[in-house]
């Protein structure tokens, strides 16, 4: 039998731009992804700390070192500049499988921390 489980978690992240007039997705430094391991136009779900939206997109890669998390399109209608995210994706692995998830979690300058 397959399961999904977390694989990647960017924890406390800050929104730094929403772009209502925009494709759609979320934009996350470069590093950050590469830390998490999470790929661009990978699927992710987003949890909004804030106000308790969470919502599904995919990713796009930023520029690297700046920090940015932006959300675009219909995302920018549930989080804004400012707001404390969790950003998961997620694996399809059978039952007896054990992953073990990257979880980075960043201060509110959107530096790592642990």
């Amino acid at each position: 039998m397959k399961i999904f489980v977390l694989k990647s978690k960017i924890h406390t992240a800050r929104i730094t731009e929403a772009n209502l007039e925009y494709e759609g997705s979320i934009t996350i430094d470069e590093n950050l992804m590469k830390e998490a391991g999470i790929v661009e136009y990978e699927k992710v779900l987003v949890a909004n700390f804030t106000n308790g939206n969470r919502y599904e997109t995919y990713v796009m890669k930023g520029v690297a070192g700046s920090g940015i998390i932006a959300v675009n399109g219909a995302g920018a209608r549930y989080s804004c500049v400012g707001d404390r995210v969790t950003i998961m994706a997620f694996a399809n692995a059978n039952k007896t499988e054990r992953i073990k998830p990257k979880i980075i979690i960043l201060d509110e300058k959107n530096n790592i921390k642990k």
